[in-house]
Formats: C-alpha cells, sequence, structure tokens
C-alpha cells in the first residue's frame, strides 16, 4: 500500500478513535459527577491530546533515527503552538458563524477564572521547558525539570478535581454512548405486523464505558504507529522537511477532534468546555510530551521549533492579559490568535529564502 494511502488511513483511524475516546469519557465524567472544570480541561482534553501525544513518543521510542526525532520534536513543539493559535482562532470564529445563524449570543458565557488558571499552568511550565532547552551542559537539570513537569501535572489534575467553583454536568445534554447503540435490544412492546423499534437507551454503564475507552485509546496508539512511518515516507518523496512536517501537517490534523468538539459546545452555548478542551490540552502537552522529550532526546530547540514555542507563549500571554484585563473571554480575541499562526508562516517564508 502506497504511503499516501496509509497515511489517509491511518489519519481516518486516529480520528474515529479519538471520537470514540471523548465521547466515553464526557461519559465517564457524568457517571463520576464532576464539574465542567474536570471534563473540559481534564477528561476531554487528555482524550482529544492522545493522537499528539502517541505520534511523538512513538517517532522516538519505534523510530529512533534522526528523521523520527525531528517529527517527534515537532509533533511535541507544534501541539502546543496550533492549540495557542489555530484552535483558539478556530474557536472565536465559531461563535462568530452560530451567532450570525442565530443560534447563541455573541458574549460568551465561559468562565474567566478557569481560562486563566489553565493559561497561567502553561506559562510558567512551558517557559521552564524553553528555558532548560538551552541548558544542554547539565543534565541533571534536565531530568529535573521533565520529573517536576509531570508532578506539575498531577498537582494540576488534583486541584482541577478538588475545584468547586464550576458547575457540574448532571443536567447538560450528552448524545448516547457509541457503542450502547449496538447493543440496543428490540422493543417487545409494539404494534403486530410492525417493525420493532429499538428500546430507548438508559444511561451506559461503567463497564461498557471503560470498554469504550479501552478500544478507543489501543486504535489511537496503532493508528498514530502507522501514521508516523507514512509521515517519514512522504516527507522523503515530496522532499518536505520533516521537521517542517510535523509543525504544521500532524498538529493540523491530530488536533481535529479538539477543534471539532469545541465547535459543537460552542454552538449548544458551552463555553466553558469548548474553552477548557483547548486550555487543559496546553497544560498536558506541556507536561506530558514535552517531559519525554526532554528525558529522551537531545531537547535543544532551535529554528522553527523555538519560532513555534515562542509564537504560543506570546499568543497564550496575550490571551491572559486580555481576559485579566476586560474580565471576560471575547470571540474577537480569539479569533485575533490566528495572527501568531501567520506570523510563523511568515518566518518560515523568510527562513527559507
Amino acid at each position: 500500500m502506497a504511503a499516501i494511502e496509509v497515511l489517509l488511513i491511518s489519519l481516518v483511524l486516529i480520528l474515529v478513535a479519538c471520537s470514540l475516546f471523548t465521547n466515553a469519557v464526557e461519559w465517564l465524567g457524568r457517571r463520576l459527577r464532576v464539574n465542567q472544570a474536570v471534563v473540559g480541561s481534564v477528561f476531554a482534553a487528555v482524550g482529544t491530546a492522545m493522537p499528539e501525544t502517541a505520534i511523538p513518543i512513538v517517532a522516538i521510542l519505534v523510530y529512533g533515527d534522526a528523521q523520527a526525532v525531528d517529527v517527534g520534536l515537532g509533533a511535541v513543539a507544534g501541539a502546543p503552538f496550533m492549540l495557542a493559535t489555530l484552535a483558539f482562532c478556530v474557536t472565536g470564529a465559531a461563535v462568530l458563524a452560530f451567532t450570525k445563524l442565530g443560534r447563541r449570543e455573541l458574549a460568551m458565557n465561559a468562565d474567566p477564572r478557569l481560562v486563566v488558571r489553565d493559561l497561567a499552568w502553561f506559562l510558567a511550565l512551558y517557559g521552564a521547558a524553553i528555558a532548560v532547552s538551552f541548558v544542554q551542559d547539565m543534565p541533571w537539570l534536565r531530568y529535573a525539570v521533565a520529573a517536576g513537569l509531570v508532578v506539575a501535572y498531577t498537582l494540576y489534575v488534583y486541584r482541577t478535581f478538588a475545584g468547586r467553583d464550576a458547575a457540574g454536568l448532571e443536567q447538560t445534554s450528552l448524545e448516547d454512548l457509541t457503542f450502547a447503540r449496538y447493543l440496543r435490544r428490540p422493543n417487545r412492546d409494539h404494534k403486530p405486523g410492525h417493525k420493532p423499534d429499538p428500546a430507548p437507551l438508559g444511561p451506559p454503564g461503567l463497564p461498557l464505558i471503560l470498554l469504550q475507552l479501552a478500544v478507543a485509546l489501543a486504535a489511537i496508539i496503532f493508528g498514530a504507529h502507522r501514521f508516523v512511518g507514512a509521515t517519514e515516507a512522504v516527507a522523503a518523496f515530496y522532499g518536505i522537511a520533516p521537521l517542517l512536517l510535523s509543525i504544521i501537517i500532524i498538529p493540523i490534523a491530530t488536533e481535529l477532534p479538539e477543534k471539532f468538539n469545541s465547535i459543537l459546545w460552542i454552538a449548544r452555548r458551552k463555553d466553558t468546555l469548548a474553552l477548557g478542551n483547548i486550555t487543559g490540552a496546553m497544560v498536558f502537552q506541556t507536561c506530558v510530551p514535552v517531559a519525554f522529550a526532554i528525558a529522551f532526546t537531545p531537547w535543544h530547540l532551535t529554528g522553527l521549533t523555538l519560532a513555534s514555542a515562542l509564537i504560543a507563549l506570546g499568543t497564550g500571554l496575550a490571551g491572559l492579559l486580555w481576559i485579566k484585563i476586560a474580565g471576560r473571554v471575547n470571540p474577537y480575541a480569539l479569533l485575533a490568535a490566528g495572527l501568531g499562526y501567520a506570523a510563523f508562516f511568515v518566518y518560515v517564508f523568510v527562513a527559507r529564502t
């Protein structure tokens, strides 16, 4: 099978599996009766971040050559960059579009405290990770920072679960659990001569939710393994630098679930969930994949990777300052995050000419 076909098939597998994962973690949140901060910033964020996390780990551990390391580092640096720029921009555009269609109001009801909290964690942790990339002669410090990122994310999750100021999810509507749809029994109370309708679905049991989570995760890992190999082959065939491909193409493709989920939540006026899915993923991507990269690669950011990291920091800082000053989240401010994405392309053009 041609590399481009493998690339497309593995991408479809990743996206379908991620959709299953997100559907399951939302139901897990309902069963555990946790607040919107947990579901948006932890459950949904981690679930939809699985492709970006699996790709660099597979690239570095399984393939291990210099080209694969470039793909892995590009994916690690590209994920926070895409989230801080393109994902925010798409979310702001969705608010404007759905407002124009009359499906919601322009003002956003996202809890600014939760967004500010996530952005503050992101800026502090990613700033430390970028700084340590310039320290090449102190390996103990690099390992300490890597361990500190993991500990910090554990603390972040604990504080998110312990929070009591975010609204719960008991009254929100959820789509049926995907696996439960195929286990629906026929309705025995039907008229003779008519095809029986499926019985109404009740809340799914915890074992079925966990089964869907496990199947989705396995499919994500397998799809990521195939995706990395096909990416290297396509890059070599077309003469595209794997680093550039992994910074731009891979994060756009693998973060479609985050963007898609945020758009759906924006349409349903669940703005805290929509933004928490993005900002929570930013914190997760800053801690887990970056800690792995610091521990298992040279982690020396230069050129494109450094530019993408600094733009992500700058965009995140601008968003934090806007919310602190204005006291609310504004769709136009989110839309302006796209300027950071455009700035990166300008840098790429200048650097290559």
